[in-house]
């Protein structure tokens, strides 16, 4: 089966600074994988790189058969390209629904309401209830988003993504500061919408609990350079891991 997404030998540099370096990877349909490394190792540059907020250097993206390296960030997302972030992306000062419905609106390109798109509009509310119901937060529905607990908003911003219908969907650090109890329902989240949505899934993290509990493989940075890639077990073990990030086996 034809992979999803491709990178072959990415390459970005900032002046003498270089934040990724070659790297190569495949994602196969329905996979659903992290990447890890220590702060400054090229994460979200090569995030950032995959959709089009930045242009590589060098090297090729490939996604759903389309050289996407050279397109802009509107052109990946409407192929079917989602993305949450580390700092979370969304209107403040809007309802919690209306942050989902805009994007449901945007994927069907009916964001101006006329007496065509009422239908529409209806179909981008459904959908926006649906998906808000999936991340628990249909309750919350009508609340100004900036209201929200820091954990609901990680959640929001993951809802945004899914109103895009991605196929491919990536998250930057979606536990980050999260509380243990907070981190454990939002692992547990993410393998359901996983499933759910029928995604692709490319998940940056810190926490290795999240990481090693639903990664089927695991990808590890340093430096802008892909070190190792394997299942969470042979990462584990691996040698130049511990070394360079995990500093001791990880159980």
């Amino acid at each position: 089966m034809e992979p999803v997404l491709t990178l072959d030998s990415v390459t970005k540099s900032f002046g003498g600074l270089r934040v990724t370096a070659g790297v190569s990877f495949s994602l196969a349909k329905g996979s659903i994988s992290a990447i890890i490394g220590p702060n400054g190792a090229g994460k979200t540059s090569l995030f950032n790189q995959i959709t089009g907020y930045l242009r590589p250097d060098k090297g090729k993206i490939t996604f759903l058969g389309h050289d996407i390296t050279d397109l802009s960030t509107r052109e990946i997302v409407s192929l079917g390209m989602g993305r949450a972030f580390q700092v979370t992306s969304f209107f403040p000062e809007e309802s919690v629904l209306d942050n989902v419905r805009v994007a449901c609106l945007s994927r069907s390109n009916k964001t101006r309401i006329t007496m065509k798109s009422v239908s529409s509009f209806k179909e981008a509310t459904d959908k926006a209830h649906r998906i808000l119901e999936s991340l628990s937060l249909e309750k919350q529905a009508d609340r100004p988003a900036f209201e929200l607990a820091h954990g609901d908003q990680k959640l929001l911003d993951i809802g945004v993504a899914l109103g895009l219908e991605p196929v491919v969907l990536l998250l930057d650090e979606p536990t980050s500061g999260m509380s243990p109890d907070e981190r454990l329902l939002t692992r547990n989240l993410i393998k359901r919408l996983w499933k759910e949505f029928n995604l692709t899934l490319l998940f940056i993290e810190h926490d290795m609990d999240t990481v090693f509990g639903i990664a089927q493989t695991v990808r590890v940075l340093q430096m802008g350079r892909l070190l190792a890639e394997g299942t969470p077990e042979e990462i584990r073990k691996n040698p130049e891991v511990i070394t360079a990030y995990l500093g001791e086996e990880v159980m």
